[in-house]
């Protein structure tokens, strides 16, 4: 972290909820928190699990599972 307030620190994590947000279209239709909680623990497994990275053609967690055990 560096000084206070720089809005450099948030970066990743607001490109992370910008991605979230236009990805799933249906969270403008939740109806309480328990459907919301779904689709974003849906999304995290989908986001390190199954999407491909274009640069590594795989995803993230399989890339950090074959740099760890070589």
């Amino acid at each position: 972290m560096s000084r206070r307030g720089n809005c450099l620190d948030n970066s990743p994590i607001e490109n992370w909820f910008s991605i979230l947000k236009t990805e799933n279209s249906e969270l403008s239709n939740c109806k309480n928190i328990l459907e919301v909680k779904n689709i974003v623990d849906n999304y995290i497994i989908h986001y390190n699990e199954k999407r491909k990275i274009l640069n590594l053609k795989m995803p993230p967690l399989q890339y950090e599972m074959k740099e760890f055990f070589n």
